[in-house]
């Protein structure tokens, strides 16, 4: 069975299921474009919502073949099906993450989860502890790890041009929560989860956009961030998380640097940024201008490399689909993701070699550990706080 399954799985586009992100929701339509861009995956199954009609009523809105109001019987109907679906999309809110994920994880289905992980460390453990004894890939959706320049910035730092890393200048501002949003008769369905302790966990501003930011200066440098002094506040009266971080870093490798996140940020929309300076060189790029990376060396002119100009790794090459001078943006950076992953299904089928190039398991598991140590930190008066070496 599973040698037939090994040659089916190359003829054909993968099928995909996704929890939650039905009407309402604004990250569930994303993953939907995104998995589907290349044509390498269908989206085929939903449990689009724990209500019964929304759920329905939202398949039909994206012409899904089979709809489900239970995630737990999807999960099990779906294994059991000879048509059944290859990897799962979580698109829910934080505290069902873990669970969502422990379901399919049993019925041996693979998983892509958004971000973060999970609502906290032990149940992120739980979620390792069940892979282990599973045949099941893990992909988490940071979803800016897929644009082609943030590959090439990787790439450059892998192969030493920018020498020993010094200092990482890394931001993430929005300003969609300068007011209560989550409170009132009209209350903003995005703002209410977000805010709430039960549904996102014990931070809203350093779990929904800070673990961005810290995930893009592991991913980017390839170092590990050993320790965080974080000043957490919370502007809005009557919000019961933050909304604003300041944070001190330092990298396992000697670096150190700045993380500043914010969502009550003035006429800022989804400024992530981020500024890498080594012994002999720099980089500098904007998640706003997502194809262009700038890159410096000492005493000449900073170079504008260019998405699908003169980006020079196989991976950044890979990833880009367009033109020059064609912006790429948020889909087809998630969509670069779901390329990696869904080429690892397909190995992982065919016993070969693993190439990843994706959040996996241990960025989630170390997402999860910065979101505490953030909060302890703000908590006992913005005292450095280690995090574990590895997860």
């Amino acid at each position: 069975m599973e040698l037939e399954y090994q040659q089916n799985i190359t003829s054909r586009p993968l099928r995909a299921g996704i929890v939650g992100g039905g009407s309402g929701a604004f990250i569930g339509a994303v993953h939907r474009m995104a998995a589907q861009l290349d044509g390498q995956a269908q989206i085929v199954a939903g449990a689009l919502s724990s209500r019964e009609q929304v759920a329905h009523e939202s398949a039909q809105a994206w012409f899904l073949p089979r709809s489900y109001s239970d995630f737990t019987v999807m999960a099990k109907e779906e294994a059991a099906r000879e048509d059944g679906i290859d990897f799962v999309i979580i698109a829910t809110p934080n505290h069902m993450h873990a669970t969502v994920a422990l379901a399919f994880i049993e019925a041996g289905i693979h998983v892509m989860c958004e971000k973060p992980m999970a609502l906290s460390v032990s149940e992120a453990e739980e979620i390792a502890r069940a892979l282990q004894h599973s045949q099941v890939l893990f992909a988490l959706a940071h979803t800016y790890t897929g644009y082609p320049a943030v590959h090439e910035a990787r790439a450059m730092i892998q192969q030493g041009l920018l020498g020993d890393i010094r200092k990482v200048l890394v931001e993430y501002n929005q300003d969609w929560l300068m007011a209560a949003l989550e409170s009132g008769k009209d209350a903003n369905k995005q703002a209410s989860w977000r805010t709430d302790p039960a549904r996102a966990g014990i931070s809203c501003c350093v779990g929904d956009i800070g673990t961005h930011a810290a995930n893009m200066v592991e991913f980017m440098t390839g170092d590990r961030i050993s320790a965080i002094c974080a000043d957490l506040s919370t502007f809005v009266q009557g919000r019961q998380l933050d909304d604003d971080a300041n944070m001190l870093i330092r990298l396992a490798g000697g670096g150190k640097g700045t993380l500043v996140c914010s969502q009550i940020a003035c006429g800022e929309e989804n400024a992530l940024s981020i500024r890498v300076y080594g012994a002999e060189g720099a980089i500098e790029w904007h998640q706003q201008e997502p194809n262009t990376l700038w890159y410096a060396k000492p005493g000449q002119p900073r170079k504008c490399l260019r998405t699908a100009v003169n980006l020079q790794s196989p991976q950044a090459q890979y990833l880009t689909r367009t033109p020059g001078g064609h912006p790429e943006g948020i889909l087809e950076s998630l969509a670069g993701l779901y390329r990696l992953f869904i080429d690892d299904i397909r190995r992982f089928h065919q016993q070969q070699p693993l190439v990843g190039g994706y959040p996996g398991l241990d960025d989630g598991i170390r997402g999860m550990h910065f979101i505490q140590a953030a909060v302890n930190s703000a908590q006992q008066g913005a005292v450095w706080q280690q995090l574990p070496a590895s997860s």
